[in-house]
């Protein structure tokens, strides 16, 4: 994700970068302002002269920003439930991480950093996990979870957050904690399956095929027809108009294209890797003062 400040109007304008969707569309606003160029040739050198079909262009142009208005909220809404997700996993996190750091302390620190450790390496497999990523190096160091069953595991989300459901149940069946204090922690337990769910929900449910096919159908219509409707009123000046009204409504599609796959690598993206680092340092902190006070062994990988 790029930080910048929305407030620099001159620096944006001026600015490109390798996702800017003029970088994408330059060849094809060229090829579209030569068949202009060259159609208000024919019409003012010729005897070939066209009718402009001013009402269609009317009609169809308002349909069509109707369309890429529905297209670029639904584009947006996804991404923004994907970054309320991730801002609901910082929270669990850290409550969760609170809660079981009040309950064992130093006590039980070897638990304690167990559960630390799984917990912490959680938000970086699920980011993995939406990416369909399975490199074993994109995960930080595990610490005390067993690596080969983590690396091995079909859905790595799914099973930190039953490694973390099994050994709570283990220190409840050996007294360490009651049933009182295990409900105490299920609310922020189930929430890591709910996120999990639901960012797999927006990642595997794109917008529907044939809305897709349509809006690119009825695009490329208006835009293959400009050329014929302005060369007739603008003269030359239609060139840089047909592209300018070209650019603007297939930069609206390219932008929600991308932003509604929010949890990818390009530049719109969510910033879940500073997310994932973002949680694993505050765990670290909330544990840091129980665990620094017994030396905890390390199980090998």
């Amino acid at each position: 994700m790029i930080t910048y400040n929305p407030k620099d109007w001159f620096r944006l304008i001026f600015r490109f970068h390798s996702s800017d969707t003029f970088r994408i569309l330059l060849p094809t606003m060229t090829m579209l302002g030569a068949l202009t160029g060259g159609l208000v040739f024919l019409e003012l050198h010729s005897k070939l002269h066209f009718k402009s079909p001013t009402i269609f262009h009317q009609i169809i142009g308002f349909v069509l920003s109707m369309l890429l208005v529905f297209r670029i909220n639904t584009a947006y809404e996804r991404w923004w439930e994907g970054r309320k997700l991730w801002g609901s996993l910082v929270n669990n996190s850290r409550s969760l991480m609170s809660k079981i750091q009040s309950l064992l302390g130093a006590k039980h620190a070897g638990d304690l950093a167990l559960l630390r450790d799984a917990l912490s390496t959680f938000p970086y497999a699920l980011r993995d996990h939406l990416r369909d990523d399975a490199r074993a190096e994109d995960l930080p160091a595990f610490g005390n979870v067993d690596r080969r069953a983590l690396l091995t595991a079909q859905n790595r989300p799914l099973y930190l957050h039953s490694f973390l459901v099994r050994h709570l149940q283990e220190l409840r069946s050996h007294g360490v904690l009651t049933d009182e204090q295990l409900l105490y922690l299920n609310g922020e337990l189930f929430s890591l399956i709910d996120i999990t769910g639901a960012c797999e929900r927006i990642k595997n449910s794109p917008i529907p095929f044939s809305y897709s096919l349509f809006l690119k159908k009825i695009i490329f219509v208006y835009v293959i027809t400009m050329p014929i409707a302005f060369s007739f009123d603008f003269s030359y000046w239609a060139v840089p108009a047909v592209m300018i009204i070209f650019y603007a409504f297939a930069s609206l599609e390219l932008i929600s294209e991308e932003v509604e796959e929010p949890f990818g690598t390009e530049a719109n993206d969510l910033p879940t890797d500073e997310l994932a680092d973002k949680i694993r340092a505050d765990i670290l902190t909330i544990t840091t003062p129980a665990l620094s006070r017994e030396r905890i062994p390390k199980i090998p990988a």
